[in-house]
């Protein structure tokens, strides 16, 4: 993909915070990008602000914890565009804050639902055309506790850590196949998940409530930060990288020079 002149991207979550910030970033480098996101509301507004800049994008709304929703909108992207080039895997939900011992077990099933079914659901139904064609990319976006634990957050973590393991599984079944895919950690930034961990106050433990308020009052990672690398795993210039756990602040730019050792920006987190 040399040029983003009629590549797709389709990107979960697309209606708020991080998936929004992305979506907008995909449109305005020159990607056609399909908007997926349970709230109509939300994805007309995204797509609002997409056509005012010039760019490209239809609505699809779905619940990425439905395989059959999933199907349907690769089908519409299919249909209007001719396939998806590239999927973002975005969406996501913060689920229960405070004490594992304290949670609802169906809060549990919510989180998972969303968090990883809802990745595969979004990898199972786009591979297959990646695959015919041998050209693709899925970058997988992962949150705190992929790598390290994560007090008070346990659902969550395990589902970030999940999505890494589950790139890097993937990743390994398709490297013949020419589909790069990917996580991503796009560090902290002001999103709703903010207010809910302030919210949650000592439940969600001072570290957390302190980290959250510094990103309320700076507004966190710059969304052109996170794009800048979005747009990296989605160029050719990534072709040789797959299967690894990038975090928007790593020296990542040094891997389009070279991949490094095999577990090198892994889960394992061996970054020198």
């Amino acid at each position: 993909m040399l040029s983003t002149q009629n590549v797709t991207a389709l990107i979960t979550g697309a209606g708020r915070g991080i998936g929004k910030r992305l979506s907008i970033g995909f449109a305005k480098a020159g990607f056609r990008v399909g908007l997926l996101g349970r709230s109509q509301g939300e994805l007309d507004v995204t797509k609002l602000e997409i056509e005012d800049a010039g760019g490209v994008a239809i609505r699809i709304r779905a619940d990425v914890s439905a395989y059959d929703q999933v199907s349907a909108a690769v089908d519409k992207m299919n249909s209007t565009w001719g396939g998806v080039d590239v999927l973002v895997a975005n969406a996501g939900v913060q689920g229960p804050i405070g004490p594992f011992s304290e949670n609802r077990p169906r809060d549990w099933q919510e989180v998972f639902d969303t968090n990883l079914l809802g990745v595969l659901n979004c990898c199972r139904a786009v591979l297959p055309q990646m695959v015919k064609r041998r050209s693709g990319k899925m970058i997988l976006i992962s949150g705190p506790g992929a790598a390290t634990p994560r007090a008070n957050f346990a659902a969550y973590a395990a589902t970030q850590a999940a999505v890494a393991r589950f790139a890097e599984s993937l990743a390994e079944e398709n490297r013949d196949h020419n589909v790069q895919i990917n996580s991503l950690f796009p560090g902290q930034c002001y999103t709703s998940i903010t207010d809910d961990i302030l919210r949650a106050g000592l439940r969600a433990g001072t570290a957390e409530v302190e980290d959250a308020e510094q990103v309320r009052l700076t507004g966190g990672v710059l969304p052109e930060k996170q794009t800048q690398l979005a747009l990296f795993l989605a160029s050719e210039r990534s072709n040789h990288i797959t299967g690894k756990l990038l975090y928007v602040q790593d020296d990542w730019k040094k891997l389009e020079r070279e991949n490094g050792r095999a577990n090198a920006f892994t889960l394992r987190r061996q970054v020198k």
